[in-house]
């Protein structure tokens, strides 16, 4: 399972991709997780692709791939 960590953004945020699911976890470990068939450009994407993302305002971009996912609650 890869592992992916935001060190420039204020939250330590943690994305991993397992199985057909991403993970996405914040400080204090509160988890969402985003079934890949949602984002078939995601789930198709090359490992360098998956860890070419920043932290916004409302959630996760890829930067490559262009694409957003919104986060909530986290």
């Amino acid at each position: 399972m890869a592992i992916f960590t935001s060190r420039k953004q204020k939250k330590d945020i943690k994305i991993a991709f397992a199985k057909e699911i991403l993970y996405v976890e914040v400080d204090g470990g509160k988890q969402q997780a985003f079934p890949l068939a949602w984002v078939p450009a995601l789930q198709n994407a090359s490992d360098a692709d998956k860890q070419d993302w920043i932290l916004t305002a409302t959630g996760i971009h890829w930067n490559k791939l262009n694409i957003d996912i919104a986060l909530t609650g986290l």
